[in-house]
C-alpha cells in the first residue's frame, strides 16, 4: 500500500486517482506523518446477489439429480 503526504497528494491528485484506478490498490494520505485519509478504487455493487459468483464457482456434480442413497425418511 502506497503512502503519500497530503502536500504531494494535492500536487498530484489526478495522477494518483488514475494510479489507484489502474492498479486497484488503495493509497494512504498522511498529514504531519499521521494517516488522515485513504483513496480506494471504486467498486460498483451488483444489483442483486443472484449470479454474483457466476463463472467463479464451478461444480462438476449433478446438483439437482436424484441420489442413489436411501434416506431414513424414505424407509
Amino acid at each position: 500500500m502506497k503512502i503519500v503526504k497530503a502536500s504531494e497528494f494535492k500536487a498530484k491528485c489526478l495522477g494518483l486517482i488514475d494510479e489507484v484506478s489502474a492498479k486497484r490498490e488503495p493509497i494512504i494520505i498522511t498529514k504531519n506523518g499521521k494517516p488522515v485519509s485513504r483513496l480506494v478504487p471504486y467498486q460498483q455493487k451488483p444489483a442483486s446477489f443472484f449470479g454474483l459468483h457466476h463463472g467463479v464457482i464451478k461444480s462438476h456434480d449433478d446438483l439437482i439429480g436424484p441420489l442413489d442413497e436411501t434416506w431414513e425418511a424414505d424407509r
